[in-house]
C-alpha cells in the first residue's frame, strides 16, 4: 500500500531539515539536540496518519516508554542493562574528580610515542576493543586522549572522526559493541543462520578488522601532515564544571530520545519502501544511516529470508554511512558533544571519508564477491 503524497513530501521535507537545517542555521547547529527531538515529534505525528497491516506506527504509549528508558539500557551486557546516559555520567564524574593524574599519565604517553604511532594505536586498539568495551566507552577514551594530545583543533578534529569511523566498525562485531549488533543477531538467530555471539564476527570480521587497521594508517597521515612548531597546537586544560558534565549527560539523553523518535517516526517509509529494493541499491540507500537510527533500520531490513550477501551488504553500509555525519552514530554525538565539534567541521572529513569507503567495500563484496 503506497503511502499518501502529502504525507511522502511531510517526511521528505523532516529528512531535508534534519540533513541540511545543522550546516545553514547556526542556532540550530548550537542546539542540534533539541532540534532532532522537535523533529522528531514532528515524524512521530506524520506517522500517526499512515495506517499498514501489522506495523505500529505513531503515538502510543510503548514507543513513549521506549524513548524514555532507551539512554539508560540501550545496552545488554550479560543480562545487565547499561546505559548511554549512566556510562557518560559516571565516566564524566570520575574524569572530573581524577581528570589531573589521568590527563598526566595520557601527556606522558604521547611524549613517549611519536603523535602518528599515539593516532594509530588510538584509532586501532578503540576500535578493535569497541566490541566488547561498547562504543559509548571506547568514545569517551577517545575525547579524553585527543583532548590531552598536543594538537591543533583541525588535526583534533580529523583524528576524532577516524576514529568514531574505526570504532563504529568495530562495535558490530558482537552484541555488546552496540545495538545494532544485538538486533542483527536477534533477527537470524532462527534457522537457517542460527546467529550466535560470534555470528558477526565471522561473517564481518574480514571486511572490519582490516578497515579499522586501515583507518588507523589514515589516522597516521592526518597527522603526519601536522606542523609540531605551529601555536595552535596543545593540549586542552580540563576546565569542565560539574554543571558541564551533568548537562552533556543530559544533552546525550535527549540525543537518543530524538533518534528513537526519528527511527520510529520514519518506520512507515522504511518498512513500506526499504524491504522492496535490491541490496546492490539498498547498499546506497542506507547512506541514510548517517542521519536516522541505524538499528531501526537494520531491524526494518534484516532478516532470515535473505542471503548472506544482503546481509553483508545491508550492514556494512549502515555501519560506514554512520560515521559520515553526527547523528549518524553514538561515538559521533558523545565525541562532538565533548570537543565541540560542529555538523560543517564534522562533514568536511567525515563525508568523503564515508563515500570512499563505500565505494571500496561496495566493490569488495557486490563485484569481487569476497
Amino acid at each position: 500500500m503506497a503511502l499518501e503524497l502529502g504525507i511522502l513530501a511531510g517526511f521528505f521535507l523532516i529528512f531535508l531539515a534534519v540533513l541540511l537545517s545543522p550546516f545553514k542555521v547556526k542556532i540550530i547547529e548550537e542546539n542540534l539536540e533539541v532540534f532532532l527531538f522537535v523533529c522528531g515529534i514532528v515524524a512521530m505525528t506524520i506517522a500517526g496518519m499512515v495506517e499498514l497491516p501489522g506495523l505500529e506506527t505513531g503515538w502510543r504509549m510503548g514507543i513513549i516508554k521506549e524513548a524514555l528508558t532507551s539512554p539508560l539500557n540501550s545496552l545488554n551486557i550479560r543480562g545487565i542493562p547499561i546505559g548511554i546516559f549512566q556510562i557518560v555520567l559516571i565516566v564524566g564524574l570520575i574524569i572530573y574528580k581524577w581528570h589531573e593524574p589521568i590527563h598526566k599519565a595520557i601527556r606522558k604517553m604521547a611524549s613517549a610515542l611519536s603523535l602518528k604511532i599515539m593516532a594509530f594505536i588510538l584509532i586501532a586498539v578503540l576500535g578493535l576493543f569497541s566490541s566488547v568495551m561498547s562504543a559509548i566507552l571506547a568514545a569517551i577514551i577517545l575525547v579524553e586522549m585527543v583532548n590531552a594530545l598536543p594538537l591543533s583543533r583541525k588535526s583534533k578534529i580529523d583524528l576524532t572522526v577516524v576514529a568514531c569511523f574505526s570504532i563504529g566498525l568495530g562495535a558490530a562485531l558482537t552484541p555488546l559493541g552496540e545495538p545494532l549488533s544485538t538486533i542483527a543477531i536477534s533477527k537470524l538467530s532462527g534457522a537457517p543462520y542460527h546467529a550466535d555471539f560470534y555470528f558477526l564476527f565471522n561473517m564481518l570480521g574480514k571486511y572490519i578488522l582490516p578497515g579499522i587497521l586501515v583507518y588507523g594508517l589514515v589516522g597516521m597521515f592526518f597527522l603526519g601532515k601536522v606542523d609540531m612548531n605551529d601555536k595552535g597546537m596543545k593540549a586542552e586544560e580540563y576546565n569542565e564544571t560539574l554543571k558541564d558534565v551533568i548537562m552533556r549527560a543530559v544533552k546525550v539523553y535527549l540525543f537518543i530520545m530524538a533518534l528513537t523518535f526519528l527511527g520510529d517516526g520514519f518506520k512507515p517509509i522504511i518498512f513500506e519502501y526499504f524491504a522492496q529494493i535490491p541490496a546492490t541499491i539498498l547498499y546506497w540507500v542506507n547512506m541514510v544511516s548517517a542521519i536516522l537510527d541505524n538499528a531501526t533500520l537494520a531491524a526494518a531490513q534484516i532478516g532470515p529470508n535473505l542471503t548472506e550477501l544482503q546481509i553483508k551488504g545491508i550492514l556494512m553500509g549502515l555501519l560506514i554511512a554512520g560515521g559520515m555525519l553526527i547523528p549518524g552514530n553514538i561515538p559521533n554525538i558523545i565525541s562532538a558533544g565533548k570537543l565541540g565539534i560542529t555538523s560543517k567541521e564534522w562533514a568536511r572529513l567525515g563525508v568523503p571519508m564515508g563515500l570512499v569507503s563505500m565505494f571500496i567495500y561496495f566493490f569488495i563484496i557486490f563485484v569481487l564477491k569476497l
